[in-house]
């Protein structure tokens, strides 16, 4: 790939940022880190929005709904009930993962393919909540969607029953 670190950090902040704007209501997220390797480098976020785990299964659901009308390929999917993951990948090769870790929190993480090495500068993307450094702390942000215990009813039509 005829791009440098600096290019593929950039990429992968915009595909952080696309998945995190398609979460609707809106979830809070730190930077939870950038690595380079000899020739790629990793993004990652972590939601600070508490996802209940009647929740999951809907948030995991937009992110994955939303990755394939990207274009992006689903890998594999981890269906584990506590730790369930989604990992794909764009067209242009980079791999891009959602997995839920301790105490419900989802983690995002954005891998290049193998780019020109170079200096990678900071991520341009401010946070939208508090910006921790390591150690992050557990989810912390109560959401009335997202947070809440009652599970999501099925969207199925219903006929008038004449009353309201």
């Amino acid at each position: 790939m005829n791009i440098t670190m600096q290019q593929a950090g950039e990429r992968a902040d915009s595909m952080l940022d696309a998945t995190l704007k398609a979460i609707k209501p809106e979830v809070n997220w730190t930077h939870s880190g950038t690595s380079k390797g000899s020739c790629d480098v990793s993004r990652s976020r972590t939601v600070m929005t508490i996802i209940s785990k009647e929740r999951r299964g809907n948030f995991l659901g937009v992110v994955q709904r939303f990755w394939e009308k990207s274009g992006y390929v689903i890998k594999s999917v981890n269906k584990s009930e506590k730790f369930p993951a989604i990992f794909a990948q764009s067209p242009d090769g980079f791999g891009i993962s959602l997995v839920v870790g301790g105490a419900g929190q989802v983690a995002f993480e954005v891998d290049s393919p193998c780019v020109k090495p170079s200096e990678v500068a900071e991520p341009a993307t401010p946070a939208n909540g508090p910006d921790y450094d390591y150690p992050i702390p557990r989810p912390n942000v109560h959401s009335d969607f997202w947070s809440s215990t009652s599970p999501i009813s099925s969207a199925s039509p219903t006929t008038p029953t004449g009353e309201g």
